[in-house]
């Protein structure tokens, strides 16, 4: 029964037929990422075609991420579905080679030309993209081969490499390691410096940034004492230079993130970032 334009049909989630706002554009006539919420509260993502049909291929792979995962794999599902039907194939017919063709045209490097441009006047991924595009992918076509869809590149995706110091030494049996799970689609890992260090050139970048002779002083300091910059960014007069200092990083580690995390409640995420409360100590101060 139909229930008219704006009106959720009985038993689906609430959507707006034929029209759908992504990052502030009118999405008309294209697949799009969908947000469900459950009866109990949760908050799921799938995605949908222009009918506002379920695309059961990508709905299946979602349900088995993770809350948070589902959101970040399902934005990096609905460019591929439209990159397929620009490229004139389907989930079934792809090729390891086309999945190579789409990660170059992401911004991957690529030893030759891999077809018509794609994400025309937009940016190309960053190497952390890159890598959340590529588990996602193979996560994809790993599930689709389960249920006998494109067994062929499910099974070119399953290889393997001999495991690192590293590997053996974040595993329990490390020692009786052979191999680790491989993904033919993810870029080659950067040699840096240690990740809890500021990037080389930070030093310069961050002096430019500040405005005050205290600021300098302290930039000076920290870099003097090779300090982490974790207490670079714990500093409030130093905020504004510690972001351009990502941006010349190109990555951040997870301990510069932390003191600028949001402690906001978000839908469907976990909030983080949020000040632990104090309890009283048996001396009876707070701690």
């Amino acid at each position: 029964m139909d229930s008219g334009p704006g009106v959720s049909p009985p038993g689906r989630f609430p959507v707006r037929w034929g029209r759908h706002m992504v990052g502030g554009r009118l999405v008309v006539g294209e697949l799009r990422v969908q947000e469900i919420v459950r009866g109990d509260g949760r908050v799921c993502y799938t995605v949908v075609d222009a009918d506002c049909s379920v695309v059961a291929e990508a709905d299946g792979f979602l349900r088995s991420c993770r809350a948070g995962t589902d959101r970040t794999y399902a934005y990096v599902l609905v460019d591929h579905l439209r990159w397929l039907r620009f490229a004139g194939l389907d989930a079934g017919s792809v090729s390891l080679e086309d999945l190579r063709h789409y990660m170059a045209a992401l911004g991957a490097d690529y030893p030759g030309p891999f077809g018509l441009p794609w994400r025309e006047g937009k940016r190309p991924y960053g190497h952390s993209a890159l890598k959340t595009a590529a588990a996602c992918l193979k996560g994809f076509y790993l599930h689709l081969g389960i249920h006998g869809v494109n067994p062929s590149l499910a099974e070119a995706l399953r290889v393997t490499r001999l495991p690192t110091r590293a590997d053996r030494r974040r595993a329990m049996l490390g020692h009786v390691l052979h191999s680790m799970p491989a993904n033919p689609l993810a870029p080659a890992e950067r040699v840096r410096r240690h990740p809890k260090m500021l990037p080389e050139g930070a030093r310069e970048v961050l002096l430019g940034a500040v405005s005050c002779a205290r600021d300098r002083r302290v930039v000076t300091w920290l870099a003097d004492g090779g300090y982490r910059a974790v207490h670079a960014c714990r500093r409030p007069t130093v905020r504004a230079a510690v972001t351009v200092t990502r941006s010349c990083s190109g990555a951040s580690s997870g301990a510069d993130k932390a003191p600028f995390q949001s402690a906001w409640k978000t839908t469907g995420r976990t909030p983080t970032g949020s000040p632990s409360p104090r309890t009283p100590s048996i001396s009876g101060r707070e701690r």
